[in-house]
């Protein structure tokens, strides 16, 4: 098989295609034949050598794929070879045309959602579904803010609170993702380079603010978020890139809450209950990932130059040659 294999930490051009024997599935482990790969940009900051934990050298990057599953190990028995799954973590990485996984990694993909759409799935949209319920306890009803709504995570986010019954505002950094966060359910969309975007958001609830916020990017916005929160409000932080200044008296005063997330720390019952409502997504059709482009394995090292230089709409997915 192929695979994108990565020697040294640096810059995109150390993701280097090699040939490596097939895996052979062990206990309780299934082998998919890839058929589309979902590039995340944390993997971008694992390749650089900036994310901590760093993976051992050398590796293959990645964790969300899609496709058939071509063998499977001792043990398993609820799923078989041939059978369409989605991954969201592997064993031997998702840059490739096989991956190894463990039985609790693979899902099962709808047949009516196809491989790319498949292989956007697995962070994105664990990531909105642990910030939005488990953490947040967000409910029908509730109004929530989405900071970079544009993004994968943030259009899953949006995805799952329409369907749930909350009122979207969303901020995003362009005309296009204006329209796509419209397209997506939002209410009420800001562009968060506007100076006069937090006083349109408190505009937007008569005053009262919002329940719930999906932080993308605390670094930057933490200290605005908390006096947007109603009484009893929660901000669940997905993403930081460094330190930020805060008012405690701005929680205080509402008893708000500042709650943190990272979808890897879910156990193994949280994974179970997000796979399960993500599934049931994408059967009903409230879950409808959005591929923003889709380019070769081969072209691995352009991906991430792609998604490091420009700010894509849509999920960026890499296909394995048939």
């Amino acid at each position: 098989m192929r695979r994108v294999v990565v020697h040294e930490f640096g810059g995109p051009e150390v993701l280097r295609i090699e040939e490596a024997p097939d895996p052979k599935p062990g206990p309780g482990e299934v082998l998919v034949k890839v058929h589309a790969v979902g590039i995340n940009p944390v993997e971008t900051y694992i390749r650089s050598g900036t994310y901590t934990p760093r993976p051992q050298l050398p590796y293959t990057p990645g964790t969300d794929a899609a496709g058939t599953v071509e063998a499977i190990g001792e043990g398993v028995r609820d799923i078989e070879p041939g059978d369409r799954v989605y991954s969201a973590g592997t064993v031997t990485g998702a840059y490739a045309d096989k991956a190894l996984c463990s039985r609790f990694q693979v899902h099962r993909l709808p047949e009516r959602v196809p491989f790319p759409k498949g292989a956007a799935v697995g962070v994105p949209y664990s990531a909105a579904y642990r910030a939005l319920f488990q953490r947040a306890g967000a409910v029908p009803a509730d109004v929530l803010l989405i900071h970079g709504a544009d993004g994968v995570v943030g259009v899953a986010a949006m995805q799952f609170a329409r369907a749930r019954g909350m009122t979207i505002i969303a901020t995003v950094g362009s005309e296009e993702g204006r329209e796509l966060a419209g397209q997506q359910g939002a209410r009420h969309v800001v562009n968060h380079f506007d100076g006069d975007h937090i006083d349109r958001i408190l505009a937007f609830t008569d005053g009262r603010g919002v329940d719930v916020i999906i932080e993308m990017l605390a670094s930057v916005n933490l200290g605005k978020d908390l006096p947007l929160l109603a009484p009893g409000g929660r901000v669940v932080i997905i993403g930081s890139r460094g330190p930020v200044e805060i008012n405690p008296r701005d929680i205080m005063r509402p008893e708000a809450a500042i709650l943190g997330m990272l979808v890897f720390s879910a156990s193994e019952a949280d994974q179970a209950s997000i796979h399960a409502a993500i599934v049931a997504g994408l059967e009903n059709g409230t879950l409808d990932p959005l591929i923003g482009r889709e380019m070769a394995l081969t072209d691995a090292a352009e991906a991430h130059r792609f998604l490091e230089t420009a700010k894509p709409l849509g999920k960026i997915v890499l296909r394995p040659a048939p």
